[in-house]
């Protein structure tokens, strides 16, 4: 097994230098929304935003009044993407089915499927406002029935974001906020004076906003740890370096953090994609950001083989896998750690971020090891219940309850099935013992 690196980013022990840093600051801010409450929040919102406000929660008419400045063509974009975001979450719900059986006569179990009743839906805005998040989260949540959506996006330029309060509008939001980062986070999860906290924390962010949801979570439930973009392109030589290296600088461009590997079995593909690379970050409008990106978390690793790009894709586990070889079926089939696949040169992550129906909200920082991404089923709760309706039944499973209990010490718990046994099953048991076998007591 060959695995050469022809660029290598950041390494690991700089990585978490940079992610103990985050975690400090986001530990002293959530403990001062705590403590300071609305105060706490106007602080964070005029230090980051120059932002202010008498009331972070929009009105009826400051909703209306945004939506106005949004063009017909534009607002025709944001329904399409809606459209095909909803017709993919409602199918989505209808895969999750409410269930009852009978599992013995007399003896009924289920489950029911419901709604998470509050969550707060973040929209990123600061480097690029991410319109598309508010379909991802707010609209999905809206699918599964969640009785109160809030959503929160920072300010651009000192106001609203039209096109993103438009968005959060049509998606089936209840409450809009205009505040940002990591303190619209903790006021949504902690609550204020003026907002009252949600069950449900969801959406993507920078890396102050997926810290604060990982220190949140257990206070409230997360989506998942969707921190700074990531993207993979696994390819061979059925494509060329000008869409490999369109499809890495697409993502990098996100932030200052956000990792872009290639991975491929041809050393020609390799090195023509790092020139590629070169040549496009002279015209790229968004150079500044996705060259950092490149130069510290950038990544070209070649393979000998389609085998050794599998185990190597699924140890990193990125949030983005564009794969465009060969054999992208087999990708599919075999791949076990990933945020999202766009299989094939036609599609791409834009798509997957924009318009395509799949959710954009995708687990980063290797949590693709152990949950997927967004969607309508985060929502939703599955609970259990029971139901026993003959004497026969309940004096069954009490008497095997019985005995197990006792198995394991709980005699407390034993009693709660003997009490049945002898009001339904008319045995004479004596207290703090097992029910005896059916053979035996016959």
């Amino acid at each position: 097994m060959t695995i050469t690196y022809l660029k290598r980013g950041k390494p690991d022990a700089e990585r978490a230098e940079d992610d103990a840093k985050v975690r400090g600051i986001v530990e002293t801010t959530l403990k001062d929304i705590e403590m300071r409450g609305d105060a706490a929040i106007r602080d964070l919102s005029q230090k980051f935003d120059g932002y202010a406000p008498d009331s972070f929660r929009l009105s009826a008419s400051e909703i209306e009044a945004a939506m106005s400045k949004v063009s017909d063509r534009d607002m025709a974009d944001i329904r399409f993407a809606q459209n095909q975001i909803r017709t993919f979450a409602e199918a989505q719900r209808a895969s999750m089915t409410d269930i009852e059986v009978e599992t013995l006569p007399g003896v009924i179990l289920g489950h029911r499927n419901i709604p998470v009743q509050s969550v707060g839906c973040y929209v990123p805005g600061g480097k690029f406002p991410m319109v598309a998040s508010a379909h991802m989260s707010v609209l999905t949540a809206s699918v599964a029935g969640v009785p109160r959506i809030v959503a929160s996006a920072p300010p651009v330029n000192g106001a609203p974001h039209p096109a993103i309060v438009a968005a959060m509008h049509l998606g089936g939001a209840h409450e809009i906020l205009v505040l940002g980062g990591m303190q619209a986070v903790g006021a949504m999860a902690i609550g204020t004076e003026s907002i009252d906290p949600v069950h449900m924390l969801v959406g993507p962010g920078n890396a102050f906003v997926a810290e604060a949801k990982r220190q949140l979570y257990g206070r409230v439930g997360i989506d998942l740890f969707a921190g700074p973009t990531e993207t993979m392109v696994i390819a061979d030589d059925t494509v060329d370096a000008e869409m490999c290296a369109t499809d890495l600088l697409g993502q990098a461009e996100h932030g200052y953090n956000s990792p872009a590997v290639l991975l491929t079995t041809s050393r020609k593909l390799a090195e023509g994609t790092l020139a590629e690379i070169d040549r496009l970050l002279a015209i790229l409008p968004t150079a500044e950001t996705a060259s950092v990106s490149w130069r510290d978390y950038g990544e070209v690793i070649l393979c000998d083989t389609h085998e050794e790009m599998l185990q190597v894709a699924n140890d990193i586990a990125s949030e983005h896998v564009q794969v465009m070889t060969d054999r992208d079926d087999w990708y599919l089939d075999n791949m076990h750690s990933y945020g999202a696949l766009f299989l094939g040169p036609r599609t791409n992550v834009a798509n997957g971020d924009k318009v395509i129906g799949t959710n954009h909200t995708l687990p980063t920082k290797k949590a693709g090891r152990y949950t997927g991404g967004l969607w309508v089923g985060k929502f939703l709760k599955t609970h259990s219940y029971q139901r026993i309706t003959t004497d026969a039944a309940a004096a069954q499973i009490g008497a095997y309850g019985s005995r197990l209990c006792m198995l394991e010490g709980f005699v407390g718990h034993a009693e709660q099935c003997n009490v049945r046994v002898r009001r339904y099953g008319g045995q004479n048991l004596a207290y703090g013992t097992a029910a005896p076998y059916k053979d035996a007591a016959e």
